[in-house]
């Protein structure tokens, strides 16, 4: 009887601490979830609010016509169709995000009181978003036809400024799109920037530096000496257009993207180290991040084929990446190795303007010392002042440290263009990740895309 007793007290606490641990942790995300019923319920009481971007553009409303329908309207369309999303048959980006926020209300009791007397309405917070319109609008038209995704991130912060990704949609006619998505199975509602998986290319190179940096502490004095192509474990590599290098250095291997060397520095690594780092940067683990988005893949360990790490190890074979995780990763390194998880709304205001709610930064944990940033940060700037992307950066008023990559992903070596780096490199102020899909045959350039994204950034300030 005292057993049985003991356990029905106990479990009587766990649920006790459960119920808590819901309403106080989980209940808006469970509220917020687009198959909750729920928000019908909400929905019946109060017209959904408005989402704004930090700079005060109406980024989705809802209209009212003359017979009192009401229907979601998105003012800038295709701009913000992935991060803003859609409200109609589903949900996604900031309108899953933040409906439970949407369909409150905090208007005056008074009104509120007279309102639910009278039948009418209540009129639900805004939600103001940390999107840039500017920056978004320069990123939208920079990355033009091609396919591909921006994002721009806040490193201090975790607050995405951008989030751009091609194809897209036009949300107003989200019905349709759908419709033609299911007859087609076309991939415009993907959103490239949190779901799109692609080879890493070089900018996955960084990461290859760390771990030889980790393991050699005489790292300052590795030179190689590039002759644009050789083999490693019977696997021929060579670097981008055959050029040849010549002797380099730890940085020069960086700065002008010499697969040769990485190739060659991959033989000295412990790939059971190797998988450990990646996995602490989030590889093959869930991202801090509250919206849709794939998990990155890193697949070799200690036990893997000899003959797979030369390709690995310079950014090719079987991993992939998500732009955004691409950007984290970058962030880390700006944030002297801490990173911050990354968010989208700012606050919530009520519909006079008045404050309700407040997101304030929140770390995500340290995942490299801050000597280790510090010396990223130093091989990387080798990157932007005479390497691959020195051309693009040549009179920059800022400065840049950062990445280049060419990822080839099909056998016909067609490549898609990335770049990963930040800006103002004492006191850094954005991330940049930029990839262009396909950009051998299109001719377009990743790093050309950041210019102009750093540009716009810092113009009039």
């Amino acid at each position: 009887m005292l057993v049985i007793t003991y356990l029905v007290v106990i479990l009587f606490l766990a649920m006790i601490c459960h119920l808590i641990i819901f309403v106080v942790r989980d209940a808006d995300v469970a509220i917020a979830n687009s198959y909750n019923k729920r928000q019908n319920l909400y929905a019946e009481k109060v017209m959904k609010g408005q989402i704004l971007s930090r700079d005060g553009e109406v980024l989705a409303e809802t209209l009212v016509d003359e017979e009192g329908n009401e229907s979601r309207y998105y003012p800038y369309a295709n701009m913000f169709a992935h991060a803003v999303g859609y409200d109609s048959q589903g949900q996604s980006g900031l309108e899953m995000l933040s409906t439970y926020y949407l369909l409150k209300s905090n208007q005056n009791i008074i009104t509120r009181i007279y309102n639910t007397l009278s039948g009418k309405k209540n009129i639900g917070n805004n939600v103001i978003a940390t999107l840039d319109y500017r920056m978004q609008s320069t990123a939208y038209y920079a990355l033009g036809s091609n396919y591909g995704a921006v994002v721009v991130i806040e490193p201090d912060t975790g607050k995405i400024l951008t989030m751009v990704s091609k194809p897209d949609f036009d949300p107003n006619d989200i019905d349709s799109i759908l419709a033609e998505t299911q007859e087609t199975e076309s991939s415009y509602l993907l959103n490239r920037a949190t779901q799109g998986l692609y080879p890493p290319g070089s900018t996955f190179k960084v990461l290859t530096a760390l771990e030889y940096i980790r393991e050699h502490p005489d790292y300052r004095q590795y030179t190689y000496q590039c002759k644009s192509e050789d083999m490693f474990t019977g696997v021929p590599i060579h670097c981008y257009n055959y050029n040849v290098h010549g002797e380099v250095d730890l940085k020069d291997s960086l700065a002008y993207s010499c697969n040769t060397s990485f190739a060659n520095i991959g033989q000295k690594l412990d790939m059971g180290s190797f998988r450990s780092l990646c996995e602490t940067f989030l590889f093959n683990a869930d991202l801090p991040y509250d919206g849709y988005y794939s998990k990155s893949s890193f697949v070799l360990d200690a036990s893997s084929d000899p003959t797979l790490i030369p390709q690995t190890v310079i950014g090719q074979g079987q991993t992939l990446i998500t732009p955004l995780h691409n950007a984290l990763i970058m962030c880390a390194i700006a944030n002297g190795g801490v990173l911050m998880k990354p968010y989208m709304i700012d606050r919530i205001e009520n519909c006079d303007g008045n404050v309700v709610k407040m997101f304030l930064p929140d770390t995500y944990g340290r995942i490299l010392s801050a000597d280790e940033a510090s010396l990223m940060t130093e091989l990387m700037t080798g990157v932007t002042e005479y390497g691959t992307a020195s051309a693009w950066f040549d009179g920059a008023s800022y400065t840049i440290a950062g990445k280049t990559g060419t990822a080839e992903f099909n056998e016909n070596k067609d490549s898609h263009s990335w770049f990963v780096g930040f800006s103002n490199i004492d006191h850094p102020d954005i991330v940049v990740c930029v990839i262009v899909e396909n950009a051998s045959s299109t001719g377009a350039s990743a790093t050309a895309i950041a210019r102009e994204l750093f540009d716009c950034y810092y113009q009039n300030q």
